[in-house]
């Protein structure tokens, strides 16, 4: 598997409660996959894309690091992903 629909992707990862509640999100114009804001909760997302998830008050950066079959515990979940460090995140003056 070289990807996999993002709403599904968001569920599995843990980042959103419920698959609906994942497609719903992404449909409402919260997430961007490597900049750019994602279409539909259908498209796909692939291992090294980085999500900008616009969450309650914050934003949060992850990058794409995997995929899983099925939803597991927390644990499985943290691999699918990682956060980005502030120093990485920060672009060159």
């Amino acid at each position: 598997m070289d990807r996999q629909r993002i709403d599904k992707w968001l569920w599995h990862a843990r980042v959103l409660r419920t698959r609906t509640d994942a497609t719903q999100f992404v449909n409402a114009g919260h997430v961007r996959r490597n900049g750019r804001r994602v279409g539909g909760a259908g498209d796909p997302v692939a291992i090294g894309d980085v999500l900008t998830l616009a969450l309650n008050r914050s934003v949060r950066v992850i990058q794409v690091e995997g995929f899983a079959e099925r939803r597991g515990d927390a644990a499985a979940a943290r691999r699918l992903y990682r956060e980005p460090s502030a120093a990485e995140s920060k672009s060159p003056p």
